[in-house]
């Protein structure tokens, strides 16, 4: 028997988002009462623009130590295959406002203060593609984001 899926990034309008935003997608209650909230996390516009593999791949090493240390509950922040910005899952209830905080104060110490010694699993042991990295497209990458400022709405720009 087959079941009926509706994945809901495939549902959103891609062409009506401002990106650079935080969108809430889902707030999930698990049997036990446990709440995750699941973001869109978009960094560039969908279709116009996507940060390169390295660049990328380096942003997401930054992010998975510095969003934890600004933030408690964070379980995964996954890049979206397109290359336009992350998945983020956390425990708990959280705003669109609070995580694009976050965000934007993350990608504030990539651009002003990260050198390559900061950046988590970069060795052959610690990362499956270890050489696909670049700390200078991830510096000029979030500088550009946080230029345009990051939006707590995805349809209405409104810069936190």
């Amino acid at each position: 028997m087959s079941k009926d899926v509706i994945v809901e990034s495939f549902e959103l309008d891609h062409t009506a988002v401002k990106a650079p935003y935080v969108r809430l997608i889902s707030e999930e209650v698990g049997p036990k009462g446990d709440i995750i909230t699941n973001f869109d996390i978009r960094l560039v516009q969908p279709n116009e623009n996507a940060i390169p593999t390295a660049g990328l791949h380096t942003i997401e090493h930054l992010l998975a130590k510095l969003i934890r240390t600004r933030i408690d509950g964070m379980i995964d922040c996954s890049p979206f295959g397109c290359r336009t910005g992350f998945h983020m899952i956390m425990w708990g209830r959280h705003t669109s406002t609070e995580i694009a905080k976050v965000i934007t104060s993350s990608l504030e110490e990539i651009a002003n203060v990260t050198s390559w010694e900061d950046v988590p699993g970069t060795t052959i042991e610690s990362c499956g593609n270890y050489k696909d990295h670049s700390l200078f497209s991830a510096k000029e990458w979030a500088k550009l984001i946080l230029s345009e400022g990051i939006s707590d709405d995805p349809f209405n720009r409104h810069v936190v």
